[in-house]
């Protein structure tokens, strides 16, 4: 959510405005979907939907780990007609310096370390173009030449893909694990430290976005976006993991009842309690 105009544009959408207006599709169907998950919370159970909001999740990552992987790999080379077609001046220093420039493609352009910039061809935006230095005068050259301009990632054709998995995260994500957890965090603490477990709950969820939001783009300049999703869809494995061991369902419950079943002990083989459980309000 915080990154989506960059993740975006690094699948080969270059304009700010573009990747800003399908962000706030993005952003939308966010609310759609925990309006959604207000009237199926009590019908198919907490657990349920997390369950099967995190199976969503895994394979939206994993799936948009696959695509920019297939963009990276068939990104666009960097043509030495197509840069020299510019001034001397306006060439990426580390590509005509480098000792392998001839094995040069559009990715290897863009790394934070050569400070360059990526001028699509004038031909077709998909075919071999140019690695110049980045900054405002080259970039208006680049513009003057009705060729556009890449900074964080590259033209692809299967760009658009990677939008509409972003889009199915964001449907997924948010009736589910978007709202459900902060349901479960409501019912599952007994009433002396209901209080006490809330907050620490709250501390930790806002920690640990503020570790993501940190770290994102550090990780896709060392790990890629493919690796980069790849890992999170780990972490998420980890997660339904937890889910499917330690999470009880406590659809139709009181608050007392909870507490009891905490108590006993909660087993997701325990099949008799767990289907008592979820016919409590059926």
């Amino acid at each position: 959510m915080y990154y989506s105009p960059t993740i975006i544009q690094f699948a080969g959408f270059a304009s700010n405005k573009t990747a800003m207006a399908l962000s706030l599709i993005t952003s939308g169907l966010n609310a759609v979907g925990s309006i959604v998950s207000m009237f199926f919370v009590d019908r198919y159970g907490r657990r349920r939907l997390m369950i099967i909001s995190m199976i969503g999740i895994i394979t939206c990552l994993i799936v948009l780990s696959i695509i920019f992987f297939r963009a990276s790999v068939t990104a666009p080379k960097i043509s030495p007609t197509e840069t020299a077609f510019f001034s001397p001046n306006a060439s990426c220093r580390a590509y005509t310096e480098a000792i392998d420039a001839g094995s040069w493609g559009c990715m290897t352009c863009l790394n934070k370390e050569n400070h360059c910039g990526f001028c699509s061809s004038g031909i077709n935006p998909r075919e071999d173009g140019a690695c110049l230095e980045m900054n405002d005068e080259v970039r208006g050259m680049c513009r003057a030449e009705k060729r556009i301009w890449y900074t964080k990632g590259c033209p692809s054709k299967v760009g658009f893909m990677a939008v509409i998995f972003l889009g199915l995260y964001i449907i997924v994500y948010s009736p589910g694990m978007g709202t459900v957890p902060w349901i479960v965090n409501s019912e599952i603490y007994p009433l002396k430290y209901r209080g006490l477990g809330g907050g620490i709950a709250a501390v930790s969820n806002w920690c640990s976005n503020l570790i993501v939001s940190e770290t994102f783009l550090t990780l896709t300049e060392h790990l890629g976006s493919s690796g980069t999703f790849m890992l999170f869809a780990g972490f998420s494995l980890t997660g339904v993991v937890f889910i499917f061991f330690l999470v009880p369902e406590t659809k139709g419950l009181q608050f007392e009842e909870v507490e009891k079943m905490l108590k006993k002990g909660y087993s997701p083989f325990n099949k008799k309690r767990s289907k008592s459980n979820e016919n409590v309000v059926d």
